[in-house]
């Protein structure tokens, strides 16, 4: 009984060893759907606050220390004076992102700067190809060329174009760089470091840096009330605690490809809301490049979702590939055993 029991549980390790544990369920959907709506209010609350767009991101990087405490509480005695510094460096760049694309809003559409900040894969992909000799799918540079399409016809194709528009498209353009080098770091940490610690620890980084930027460009301001201080204390929940930590919940729970298609909707959901609260018009154009831009993102999203699976499928093999060749041994012996027990009943009959 023992080595029978063993045996089960080898075929269960390799059994686990060969599947991906991804069910895709739709409870999980409408989760990560959440999420990203959740996410897509930035742009509605530093609208609202009375603070200048830089110091909002400051006091949005203060106010979030506390709450994510109790996430990284226990886990923070395990980093490097390495890694506390690489942090640091994480939150200098999230700094430039946060203080870009908070100054974007008052210039161009809630939807443009979503839309625009969100391009960092054509920035992280090449960066980690020359850094980390991650190779380019084949796809990439076509799906790169109709992105740069679609960012031409949402930059041009404005119901109303003035010359604000395209300075607001600029900044939330450059956000999307210093976004870049914050996810670059975090890729690399990430496989040693929970992401509620580099969030945590990063967060100093950016308060740093929204604290010289505000000081330098607006001078610092103090929320004097109520009506300054809901939308800091909305933006920081909505988007700091229950988006992000909402959608990489999800992210474990759905394939690659599905999640990455979700995570393209907020620049379609941030438009939704600035027609909502500010009467924002989308010209048919500026919806094409839309379209066009997340046609573009998904083309090479799809590209490395497969290269992914090929490597696991690699990998599992080396793993798995005894027992794939005593599968395919015991279908190929089934029929002749079937074959030999017929023959055998035919001689017993006669």
């Amino acid at each position: 009984m023992g080595t029978q029991n063993d045996a089960m549980e080898q075929g269960g390790d390799l059994a686990q060893c060969c599947t991906r544990q991804r069910g895709n369920a739709t409870k999980y959907v409408l989760l990560a759907l959440l999420a990203v709506a959740f996410l897509a209010t930035g742009g509605i609350f530093v609208r609202q606050s009375g603070l200048a767009p830089i110091n909002t991101g400051f006091y949005r990087m203060l106010f979030s220390i506390p709450l994510l405490w109790p996430l990284a509480y226990g886990r923070l005695h395990r980093l490097s004076a390495k890694q506390v510094a690489l942090l640091f460096v994480a939150g200098l760049f999230l700094a430039g992102d946060v203080a870009l694309w908070n100054t974007s809003f008052g210039y161009t559409t809630v939807a443009n700067a979503n839309l625009l900040t969100n391009l960092t894969p054509f920035t992280v992909i090449p960066v980690a190809y020359f850094l980390f000799h991650e190779r380019l799918p084949r796809l990439f540079l076509p799906g790169a060329a109709v992105t740069l399409a679609g960012v031409i016809l949402l930059v041009g194709g404005k119901a109303s174009p003035v010359p604000g528009n395209y300075y607001g498209d600029f900044l939330a353009l450059a956000a999307a760089f210093f976004y870049a080098g914050f996810l670059l770091i975090a890729y690399r940490l990430r496989d040693s470091i929970e992401s509620s610690v580099i969030m945590f620890v990063s967060a100093f980084g950016g308060l740093v840096g929204l604290f010289a930027a505000s000081l330098a460009v607006e001078g610092l301001q103090v929320p004097q009330g109520w009506n300054d201080l809901w939308p800091i204390l909305a933006l920081t929940l909505c988007v700091q605690v229950v988006g992000h930590n909402l959608l990489t919940h999800c992210q474990g729970k759905l394939s690659v490809n599905l999640s990455s298609v979700i995570c393209l909707s907020q620049p379609a959901i941030a438009a939704v809301y600035s027609w909502a609260v500010f009467s924002e018009q989308l010209s048919g154009l500026e919806i094409l490049g839309i379209v066009v831009v997340i046609a573009g993102v998904y083309i090479v999203k799809r590209q490395y979702s497969a290269k992914a699976e090929e490597d696991t499928d690699a990998v599992a093999g080396g793993h798995c590939g005894r027992r794939g060749w005593l599968r395919n041994f015991a279908a190929r012996l089934r029929p002749q055993v079937r074959n030999g027990r017929s023959s055998a009943a035919a001689t017993v009959e006669e």
